[in-house]
């Protein structure tokens, strides 16, 4: 009958002994997000320091400085199209027209690493 008590404590302290190795792996492997952050350098480059709010630096909406920003700030309008510098198509200043040449967005993703030193977040419109 003694055999009986330790097979069955041995069988209850092997399960025991699986069920908190198992749970240890699944703690300790955990979602596996750190692993895609440092390996997606899109979302490491959109973490920055830089305000995005219209008050901030940067217009998120439009990808250009929020001080340079006509299609938010519209009294910069008249500045702009006394310059020339008018799309009438897109209701925006051209050098700010990435609709007619996506190449013009190339001069401001540099100033805003050359400021930050990350890549800019793709402007909304």
């Amino acid at each position: 009958m003694k055999w009986m008590f330790r097979t069955r404590s041995l069988w209850i302290g092997l399960t025991t002994m699986f069920a908190l190795l198992s749970l240890s792996v699944v703690m300790l492997s955990g979602c596996g997000k750190g692993e895609a952050m440092k390996k997606d350098p899109a979302g490491a480059a959109a973490v920055t320091n830089i305000d995005h709010s219209h008050g901030g630096w940067w217009c998120v909406e439009h990808g250009v400085p929020e001080e340079e920003c006509a299609q938010c700030d519209k009294s910069l309008v008249a500045k702009f199209k006394e310059a020339g510098d008018w799309c009438e198509e897109h209701d925006r200043p051209e050098s700010q027209c990435f609709i007619c040449s996506p190449a013009r967005v190339d001069k401001f993703v540099a100033r805003y690493e050359a400021k930050t030193g990350h890549k800019p977040p793709k402007p909304e419109e």
